[in-house]
């Protein structure tokens, strides 16, 4: 089986000392993990291993228990986000209408898999539960951008304009 590559962690010490400080604030408070976990997202993005390790000495936590959390929940992500967030809905209207395939085609042309970001930050990719535009089926998103009745054919194009 191949080993997927994962980005290196870039973090700054800047960002150490704002999670320090968070971690400090509800150190000894019942249910402190989850907001430090928001808070530790939002200083860095998301919640690489390293950030984990720190929240888990921090709280004096098991790192298992951060990490079950951090993978239980959609809102927390252990990979980057890219400039570009693209989102495929995979919601019942979307999948029938042939969403799958563009998925396919976007990992294709971006050589990475759902939940990964490519290696230049550029672009990261999610597939997504229905997003209430069931009548543009199949819909694609690029950040805030809404892309409907989409084929596979209209995936290059798209990208082009980011």
């Amino acid at each position: 089986m191949e080993e997927k590559k994962r980005m290196p962690f870039k973090g700054t010490k800047e960002q150490e000392q704002q999670l320090m400080e968070v971690i400090e604030s509800y150190k000894g408070t019942d249910g402190a993990v989850i907001p430090v976990l928001h808070a530790a997202q939002d200083i860095y993005g998301y919640l690489p291993i390293e950030v984990q390790t720190m929240i888990a000495e921090g709280l004096n936590v098991p790192l298992a228990e951060i990490y079950g959390i951090v993978t239980f929940y959609t809102q927390f992500s252990i990979n980057p986000k890219g400039q570009y967030k693209i989102g495929v809905c995979l919601g019942t209207a979307c999948y029938v209408k042939g969403s799958g395939d563009i998925l396919e085609k976007i990992k294709e042309l971006l050589g990475i898999d759902v939940g990964e970001c490519t290696p230049d930050g550029k672009f990261s990719l999610d597939a997504t539960r229905c997003i209430g535009a069931c009548g543009l089926a199949p819909v694609m998103t690029i950040n805030d951008d809404v892309y409907g009745r989409l084929t596979v054919d209209d995936v290059a194009d798209i990208f082009s304009k980011y």
